[in-house]
């Protein structure tokens, strides 16, 4: 598409995003990469926080229970039986960026005990631990937050779920390509892993069939940003970019490396 537009100088994200830009390819060619970084971290920690309760407290089969009668006629439901709370839950966080911190800061006011794994180690008052196999053996919920990447594709595989454990759950807000798909629709039909809560997926907007018959399984639309605030912060982002560029100027809001 590049080679198509000769004279094209600078691709501007709407959103975080960028992995569907081939970065080498714009540098080789002097474009610049754009973005919005940040602008929709606290919609999409939001929607993670949400995704976890309401798969960690049942909360469709809840439902359900209340609007098929089940309720009502006093029939028992064994997707009903108690759940672990929150307090000293062990939410593991993968991938410690904005969305990732706004995460912690989430589920720590929960009362839930919180560790991450990411590129780097920060200044943070959560454990750090050295590999995403040590943090899904730890936690009992794993939060995916990572940017997507060929360092991150099917980062998430059976041997990670298999530490998860059968108590474990894992949401997913990142992108689909962090996790493998069918390891995952594997590991919940063995009852390997004890949920999951899911706004991406590998090819959107076509999920697997197999995932909307888990009644252990929340999923939304890609919808973790979709909020007023998350869209105008956004939308700040990619005008303050594109009135840069037309000046002359860096962007603010570039994408480094590209």
């Amino acid at each position: 598409m590049m080679d198509m537009m000769p004279n094209l100088g600078a691709i501007v994200c709407y959103g975080t995003g960028y992995d569907g830009v081939d970065l080498a390819a714009a540098a080789k060619r002097g474009i610049t990469v754009g973005h919005s970084p940040a602008a929709n971290a606290a919609g999409v920690a939001d929607l993670a926080v949400t995704l976890m309760l309401a798969v960690t407290r049942r909360l469709l089969p809840a439902d359900n229970y209340v609007r098929g009668g089940n309720w009502s006629a006093a029939k028992p439901s064994p997707l009903l039986r108690p759940q672990a709370g929150n307090p000293g839950r062990k939410v593991g966080v993968y991938g410690m960026g904005a969305i990732g911190r706004k995460i912690a800061a989430r589920v720590a006011a929960f009362e839930c005990e919180v560790a991450y794994f990411s590129r780097r180690r920060h200044d943070l008052p959560y454990q750090y631990l050295p590999s995403l196999e040590a943090l899904a053996e730890w936690c009992s919920v794993l939060m995916i937050a990572v940017r997507a990447g060929e360092d991150t594709n099917d980062a998430v595989d059976a041997k990670i779920l298999q530490k998860l454990g059968k108590d474990g759950y894992v949401v997913n807000i990142s992108r689909g390509s962090v996790i493998d798909q069918k390891a995952l629709v594997d590991a919940l039909a063995g009852e390997t892993i004890a949920g999951a809560g899911l706004d991406v997926y590998e090819k959107e907007p076509h999920p697997p069939d197999a995932l909307t018959g888990f009644p252990n399984v929340v999923l939304t639309p890609h919808v973790g940003g979709h909020t007023l605030d998350s869209h105008t912060a956004m939308q700040d982002c990619v005008i303050a970019n594109l009135e840069a560029f037309f000046v002359g100027k860096p962007l603010p809001h570039e994408v480094r490396g590209a």
